[in-house]
């Protein structure tokens, strides 16, 4: 008996893993991922399909119940399932007009052009001879994405049997393309050029660049100002102009990741009350096909076709159940998320307070690893702009009135602080940390210096101004 018990245990844990493993990659998957899945399921489940219409609450109600059965068997099986798939009875899908909209959107989606194209086609363009043509298109095939040659002409020689007066010849041409200081070694030439392109070859920037670009990194102005026999002042405001030229140019051709940023939430406030909605237009609304319920229920086919069908429709059904779950998961923790941070949304980023995810797993009833995978990835827009939702858990600091204070708002804090302090005498971390103590906010000269890096503030001694 001991050995049946054990093999129908086996046989239990290899159902279900997948199903679990499925639920889990719906849950945790960001919103175009979780539409490209569902392409996916719906090319290989003859028995799903889209439904266009909006259900009614009759068809919601019937759905509910057909998938209850089972998974009430499911959750049987493994006590974790509680944590991932709860009950849902709520589901919007796209009107005719949504969906409009929405094709309407990817077909205006038009493929950005590479730095490497764009060079291309202005070397294609200009008049050059074909064997320059020829030299100049090995050379853009060397510049990154940055706009910085990989390559020295010497080395294109080497690799090529090319002229190394005929490269440096083109490659001074091809640093004439736009956009301006493309093509250069490093960092000294690539200022150099755009210094050029403004008529600053006799300037101060220019000697500043040229000769001491590594001092003017470090901000030696002083340094700088007595090797060149001139003020500090004037270095310093050389310096300033030197810091508007783009260090990158052909960083303006990088795709921006978050031009693919879809909100799973938007929280707006409606008649004085803060609500969320979920994004719910994106992801298809599935039903299962009625031909392949009506061969079900007919005598024809074998029996082999009908445990295909049997099988891919309980798959369907598990896929809908899963997508419905991963909706009211996230639905569940954004609520409790607004109710937490109601201070953050009605005063901005430095009113947010410090959160846990166990203290919201244990208001939703779930497990913090659940949390954590459905907020992995996701995004919520709110009045102050759209944030990822791991942006509202933050540990904080206990301030000696007894209020607590997120690690986010002791970090806008300190960029208050050195916003307005004085330039001539900048603020030291030693100096912040006696501040915030003022305030009440105990804190670490390490770890102003550790929230002072994460902010771009450089230290006290490069940032003073003569």
């Amino acid at each position: 008996m001991a050995g049946m018990h054990q093999s129908q245990s086996m046989t239990q844990n290899q159902v279900l893993a997948p199903q679990l493993q499925q639920s889990l990659q719906i849950l945790q998957a960001p919103m175009l991922e979780l539409r490209n899945l569902i392409q996916q399921e719906l090319c290989s489940n003859p028995t799903l399909e889209e439904d266009q219409m909006e259900p009614t609450i009759e068809d919601k109600k019937q759905e509910h119940d057909e998938f209850q059965e089972e998974f009430d068997r499911l959750a049987k099986l493994d006590e974790e399932w509680r944590d991932y798939m709860a009950q849902s009875q709520s589901y919007s899908g796209r009107s005719a007009e949504d969906e409009e909209r929405r094709q309407f959107f990817f077909d205006s989606l038009v493929g950005s052009q590479t730095l490497q194209q764009h060079l291309i086609e202005q070397l294609n363009s200009s008049d050059v001879s074909d064997p320059d043509r020829q030299l100049g298109e090995l050379i853009i095939g060397n510049i990154d994405d940055a706009g910085f040659l990989q390559a020295t002409p010497e080395e294109i020689a080497n690799s090529t049997g090319m002229e190394v007066a005929d490269l440096v010849r083109v490659l001074e041409f091809v640093q004439t393309l736009h956009p301006v200081g493309v093509g250069a070694r490093d960092l000294r030439e690539c200022l150099l050029i755009q210094l050029r392109r403004l008529s600053k070859e006799h300037s101060l920037e220019y000697r500043i660049v040229d000769r001491h670009i590594d001092d003017l990194g470090k901000r030696r102005f002083p340094e700088i100002a007595r090797r060149l026999g001139t003020t500090t002042e004037q270095v310093q405001r050389a310096a300033g102009f030197v810091g508007t030229l783009d260090p990158k140019p052909g960083q303006i051709f990088t795709p921006d990741p978050n031009n693919y940023v879809l909100p799973d939430v938007n929280v707006e406030k409606i008649g004085g009350e803060w609500t969320i909605s979920l994004n719910g237009e994106q992801i298809p609304h599935l039903r299962i096909s009625n031909t392949y319920k009506d061969l079900m229920s007919q005598d024809k086919g074998g029996a082999d076709v009908k445990d295909y069908i049997r099988d891919k429709i309980r798959s369907g059904k598990f896929l809908i159940k899963s997508i419905h779950q991963r909706q009211q998961t996230i639905s569940n923790i954004a609520h409790e998320i607004v109710g937490k941070q109601k201070d953050f949304l009605e005063l901005g980023p430095s009113a947010l307070k410090p959160l846990t995810m166990v203290q919201i797993a244990d208001i939703v009833g779930v497990h913090e690893t659940t949390v954590s995978r459905a907020i992995s990835g996701k995004y919520m827009a709110t009045p102050w702009g759209v944030f990822d939702m791991k942006y509202f858990f933050t540990p904080g600091y206990q301030t000696a009135d007894g209020a607590s204070m997120s690690n986010t708002s002791v970090k806008g804090t300190i960029a208050e602080m050195v916003k307005s302090e004085d330039d001539s005498s900048p603020l030291s971390d030693k100096e912040i940390v006696e501040l915030l103590e003022k305030r009440g906010i105990p804190i670490a000269r390490r770890t102003v210096a550790k929230y002072r890096n994460e902010l771009n503030i450089l230290p006290s001694n490069m940032r003073k101004r003569y």
